[in-house]
């Protein structure tokens, strides 16, 4: 069952068969809807509402859960309970209602604040210790990692600049060739240029003078 929002949820706690029951719902109705009763077991004083923190706690982590636990036993709890161990052996005989287990008791002294603190204390510390040095070995990992892959980056960009630099040597070189080359037709145009024109003024003066005796000739 969903929880519904923007209501209150309650804890209610009920003993149906050989469970105690207990949910977190935002109404008696909802509770009953949730354990599947067809009587109202308010009204017949079998069903309540609790506020014993432990119920409560459980309850509330799972609202509208349906949690159980042995009838009458004062142990946590849980979606899934195993039966009561001490229920009658013969199924033909009446059932009878598990006795409450008392609650357990210890010979051993009871420890001070500081004695139930160590050991936790000290799990905590090498706990905090062992994550500190994995967190440690995983920068120092990413840091060796970082500066492999800055090296073989600067390798690349050396590469390609050195790649760069012959190309537009090479193209630098055979721009200037070009341009020699070029320099020296053109040097070679203008003297062919000028010999022409110097043949050109030479075939003018001869044609004109042996123009001029042809002309004699006639006459």
């Amino acid at each position: 069952m969903a929880k519904t929002p923007n209501r209150k949820l309650k804890t209610y706690q009920t003993s149906l068969g050989f469970f105690d029951q207990a949910i977190a719902a935002p109404s008696m109705k909802a509770a009953l809807a949730a354990w599947g009763a067809s009587s109202n077991l308010f009204h017949q004083g079998v069903a309540k509402e609790t506020d014993d923190p432990d119920i409560v706690a459980a309850t509330m982590e799972k609202p509208g859960v349906v949690l159980r636990r042995p009838v009458g036993s004062d142990g946590p709890f849980s979606e899934s309970a195993e039966l009561p161990t001490d229920l009658a052996e013969d199924d033909a005989g009446p059932k009878r209602r598990p006795k409450k287990r008392p609650a357990k008791t210890t010979k051993t002294k009871p420890a001070t604040k500081e004695t139930a603190k160590a050991p936790s204390r000290k799990s905590d510390d090498q706990a905090a210790r062992k994550a500190a040095a994995a967190f440690e070995k995983e920068e120092r990992r990413r840091e060796a990692e970082r500066k492999k892959e800055e090296a073989a980056r600067a390798r690349e960009r050396a590469r390609r600049d050195k790649a760069v630099a012959s190309a537009q040597a090479a193209l630098d070189k055979a721009r200037r060739e070009h341009e020699a080359r070029a320099e020296a037709i053109d040097a070679e145009r203008a003297a062919l240029d000028e010999r022409a024109e110097a043949e050109q003024r030479s075939w003018d003066k001869q044609r004109t003078k042996l123009e001029e005796a042809v002309r004699r000739a006639r006459a």
